[in-house]
């Protein structure tokens, strides 16, 4: 049966996802166009709701229910509504997974979830074994964020720490990287990466606090040319995250 009315019990409930509040209470998050969908159940992530405007023969077998497009615009958080959205379980990872990751970015602060999506796209591409969320950052579950990752965002292992001690009881055996864009730092060119390094980003707007900075075994630098005062935090984090793939 097609779903019409915005008012349904289930919609307005799978509405709710594009709150944290609700994402948070549930474990769950929206999925929206074919390209993530194909590659989330490619990727054996557990999906509990699909939603077509109309219906598919590769989606047999799911949960698959077919709405108008007003109740695909009421689910969905894009300025032109996909054809198909999914609700899918988020996929979680114990911090004890860490132990087995040689690679890992860590990113403080981070608020702007575009720029998320993209550095989680990113650090697929130059194979980063796990992404820490540190501190206040926005949700990796925001739907421009996993717009952003186009599929990408359960290829990297997402952790999120909020407090200094766990930080320091998971990495005391890694090379700690600090980036910074100031004259103290050693040159990107000049750096040359250990085994197991843990390579720390700091928000556009505050940069890494001192705690990190602190915690940092070295630190690097961009060098560019000094008629321009730095990079936008993705750009700034594909660069450094190749040098490490390199």
């Amino acid at each position: 049966m097609k779903i019409t009315s915005v008012n349904n019990e289930l919609i307005k409930e799978t509405a709710k996802l594009l709150q944290k509040k609700y994402r948070d209470e549930s474990g769950l998050f929206i999925i929206e166009g074919s390209k993530g969908i194909n590659e989330a159940i490619e990727a054996g992530l557990d999906i509990k709701q699909i939603f077509v405007l109309e219906p598919s023969a590769k989606y047999t077998g799911l949960n698959q229910t077919e709405v108008s497009e007003a109740v695909m615009s009421k689910i969905t958080d894009a300025k032109t509504p996909p054809k198909v959205a999914a609700v899918a379980k988020q996929p979680g990872h114990a911090l004890e997974e860490l132990k087995s990751l040689k690679r890992i970015a860590l990113f403080e602060g981070i608020k702007d979830p575009g720029n998320l999506g993209t550095i989680l796209r990113t650090a697929a591409a130059f194979e980063i074994g796990g992404i820490i969320l540190y501190g206040d950052t926005v949700d990796v579950y925001n739907p421009k964020c996993v717009r952003s990752a186009v599929g990408n965002l359960w290829k990297t292992k997402v952790f999120e720490i909020k407090d200094f001690a766990k930080l320091e009881a998971n990495f005391k055996d890694f090379q700690r990287i600090a980036t910074l864009p100031t004259a103290e730092a050693i040159p990107l060119n000049k750096f040359t990466p250990k085994d197991k390094i843990l390579v720390m980003f700091g928000s556009e707007a505050n940069g890494l606090s001192e705690e990190l900075k602190e915690f940092a075994t070295d630190k690097i630098t961009i060098e560019m040319s000094d008629k321009v005062e730095s990079l936008n935090l993705s750009i700034s984090a594909g660069i450094i995250l190749y040098k490490i793939y390199k």
